[in-house]
């Protein structure tokens, strides 16, 4: 539901097709007129000259039915009609049908729908048998009916005001729930980039740390660990600039395929891993979707096999037809597993995420004694 309140009525409301319920504050103000109203009777009871003990009950009785309407409508109601129809044995009928007047307002604030027209098919029975029983003490039951019209004006109006602030309340619940999932969903997007971007590069350089120590690749190594820290620190500086105003579609790394597999290669050879390479990755026809994604699976893999691998040749092989293009990527798998180098355990399933999001299939596992991870994509 959008934010902000309609400028018609919910039709759910004209209707009345349920119940309602007071707030406290009007619950409070019923309580109190109902109080207010019992104790003027019952002064009237104890202090009047001559006592009709069964017109002051009946009168105390019908306004006591209005606190009931606080808990049970349809009770209260039926009550109200048995009062009423007592009235007549001791001639109070005037003064309960005066109080059914105003509990019309209780009717329209809280009844449904089919209450309310019970209840006025009631009222209007009640005023014609108060105009016409006694035709010696004529009624006007005009007065009444007026009564009865203002008091069901206000209790309508009281019912589009509590039920528009409901909705409002639940309008303000939902923003506020959306903006909490938003905020949730940057925070994922700040952690995967830094996963894909950042955790590779400094997989790079504590991979080269520990080979500083051999004379015959210590410099390759130092430059390898200049080159990825300043990657690390570029692709750090990114993430914080989007970070501050949120990630912005026209500020994300288009991911260049070509690129990716260079650098991967590079790290990979840097390291001690010879790489073949099958296919090519700046072919035009591969869709810029599926270049990014792609881009990302080869610096994730990289990084993988930089943790994992053992010794010997890495492949990287690119497949494109008219229907699908399809990346694999190869690697030896390792003698004994390493430890000095921590794995969060992610890579993998952000790579399936990315793929399966982008309507491809996803594998990676052993094959033929090796470790393959093999993505394929739509060509449209």
């Amino acid at each position: 539901m959008p934010f902000g309140l309609s400028n018609r009525a919910d039709p759910a409301i004209l209707r009345l097709s349920r119940g309602e319920r007071l707030n406290t504050v009007e619950r409070g103000v019923v309580l109190a007129f109902v109080v207010a109203i019992s104790a003027v009777d019952l002064i009237g009871f104890l202090t009047a000259s001559v006592v009709n003990p069964a017109a002051s009950i009946i009168s105390i009785a019908a306004t006591l039915t209005l606190a009931l309407y606080l808990w049970w409508p349809m009770l209260a109601t039926a009550l109200l009609g048995v009062v009423f129809v007592l009235s007549f044995l001791v001639g109070t009928d005037s003064s309960v049908l005066f109080t059914a007047s105003i509990a019309a307002g209780m009717v329209l604030r809280l009844g449904s729908l089919a209450l309310v027209l019970s209840y006025a098919a009631g009222f209007l029975v009640a005023a014609a048998l108060v105009a016409n029983g006694d035709t010696h003490v004529p009624v006007n039951v005009g007065i009444y009916l007026i009564v009865a019209t203002m008091a069901g004006a206000i209790g309508f109006a009281l019912r589009l005001a509590s039920t528009r602030s409901r909705r409002l309340e639940q309008q303000l619940a939902d923003s506020a729930e959306q903006e909490r999932q938003a905020v949730l969903a940057e925070r994922r997007w700040i952690a995967g980039e830094l996963h894909d971007s950042i955790a590779h590069h400094l997989t790079v350089v504590a991979l080269h740390v520990q080979m500083l120590d051999d004379p015959q690749v210590s410099a390759e190594s130092r430059e390898a660990i200049r080159v990825a820290a300043r990657k690390a620190m570029a692709d750090l500086r990114f993430v914080i600039e989007l970070a501050d105003d949120g990630p912005r579609a026209a500020g994300m790394p288009t991911g260049d395929l070509g690129a990716a597999i260079d650098e991967a290669r590079a790290e990979l050879e840097a390291a001690g891993h010879p790489v073949a390479i099958s296919g090519d990755p700046r072919d035009e026809r591969i869709p810029r979707v599926s270049e990014i994604v792609f881009a990302r699976i080869v610096r994730e893999s990289a990084t993988n096999i930089l943790k994992h691998a053992g010794v010997g040749e890495v492949a990287i092989g690119l497949e494109i037809d008219d229907e699908h293009a399809a990346l694999t990527i190869s690697s030896p798998m390792p003698a004994t597993p390493r430890r000095d180098l921590p794995s969060s355990g992610t890579g993998l399933g952000r790579m399936a995420e990315r793929v399966i999001g982008a309507s491809g299939e996803f594998s990676a596992g052993e094959v033929d004694g090796r470790w393959c991870v093999a993505a394929k994509l739509p060509m449209s």
